[in-house]
């Protein structure tokens, strides 16, 4: 099955990091698999593909990553599709 940018694990992970305490420190790969009760390959899997597209900001490097959401990026995007890209 092919990934795309709209999934329901990828949105969880977005909802996710909204939280309060997510969206103030950012989140590990490690804590998102543990919130989400996923792999932790799966969650970075997610992860990887989030930033990539510029949904995610990430600090750090390895295990230590944390995860923050781009507000700025997810609103030109949300923006994209009330157009209708």
């Amino acid at each position: 099955m092919p990934m795309t940018p709209v999934d329901g694990t990828r949105l969880r992970v977005l909802t996710l990091l909204r939280e309060q305490d997510a969206a103030a420190d950012g989140l590990t790969a490690e804590a998102v698999a543990a919130r989400l009760g996923l792999p932790r390959p799966a969650a970075l899997t997610h992860l990887r593909l989030l930033t990539a597209l510029g949904l995610l900001r990430t600090d750090g490097s390895g295990a230590r990553a944390r995860h923050r959401r781009d507000e700025a990026r997810i609103a030109e995007v949300a923006r994209l599709f009330e157009e209708g890209w």
